[in-house]
């Protein structure tokens, strides 16, 4: 089973706006930190934005500030990415991921990324 499962990408213009979701397994949700992260061929993996449990904080890169915000709904064990403002360079395999220190394969925010889902496609067209 599948423990985190992105869906909501697409294609649109510069712009556009598009809004993530991500369904996280219930033993890995709670008391995490957790958060997206994107990679465009070629390219490092790019932390984009982290939410601590509550919201207590909340971080962005600085390319996205102001045009993507990060929330959550604990009822439905869901992390989302509202991107606005998109511009063809936020095109990139977007991944969530959740807290696992020891297993960590990208630290943003202080958070470990450790487990992280499939992925979702954006492409933003100028």
């Amino acid at each position: 089973q599948a423990q985190l499962v992105e869906s909501g990408g697409g294609s649109v213009q510069a712009g556009g706006s598009l809004r993530l979701s991500c369904v996280v397994s219930e033993y890995l949700y709670s008391n995490n930190c957790m958060g997206w992260f994107r990679q465009a061929p070629g390219k490092e993996r790019e932390g984009v934005a982290v939410i601590y449990p509550g919201g207590s904080s909340i971080y962005y890169a600085d390319s996205v500030k102001g045009r993507f915000t990060i929330s959550q709904d604990n009822a439905k064990n869901t992390l989302y990415l509202q991107m606005t403002s998109l511009k063809p360079e936020d095109a990139a395999m977007y991944y969530c991921a959740v807290n696992a220190p020891r297993a960590a394969f990208l630290w943003f925010g202080g958070c470990g990324f450790g487990n992280r889902g499939q992925g979702t496609q954006v492409t933003v067209s100028s």
